[in-house]
């Protein structure tokens, strides 16, 4: 296949921001991918030196794209096809800290909350 033409969904895969690539077709439709800033189509063709905001629901990243690959492979070679920016890094740690000390009041529980639980999100909220 031609690694100078890869689709912006097969890249988003292939670089791991997202587990499936209808889950990266998805987000680029509801305009969750810019490169440039601007809204892109899944089917736009990847570019060495693009800047790609991603926003796959729990984190925002800006990356700069260092390699072209429409396969998908380790970790650390998905690492490989993009820097990302300073001022993204800083976001993404700042965001984590945030969670991490401000837990979301019904993050722990799972399913439907019990009545006591209910209390529990009710004491917290209030």
């Amino acid at each position: 296949m031609d690694n100078d033409n890869v689709r912006i969904d097969k890249w988003l895969w292939a670089a791991r921001f997202f587990k499936t690539r209808s889950l990266a077709a998805d987000a680029v439709d509801r305009g969750r991918v810019r490169i440039e800033g601007q809204p892109v189509k899944p089917a736009r063709a990847v570019k060495e030196g693009d800047v790609i905001d991603v926003d796959n629901g729990s984190d925002r990243w800006e990356v700069v794209v260092k390699g072209i690959s429409g396969t998908r492979g380790s970790a650390t070679i998905a690492r490989q096809l993009y820097d990302e920016t300073e001022e993204s890094i800083v976001r993404r740690e700042r965001n984590a800290e945030a969670r991490r000390l401000f837990p979301e009041p019904g993050s722990s529980i799972r399913g439907r909350p019990t009545k006591r639980d209910r209390r529990l999100i009710d004491k917290a909220g209030s």
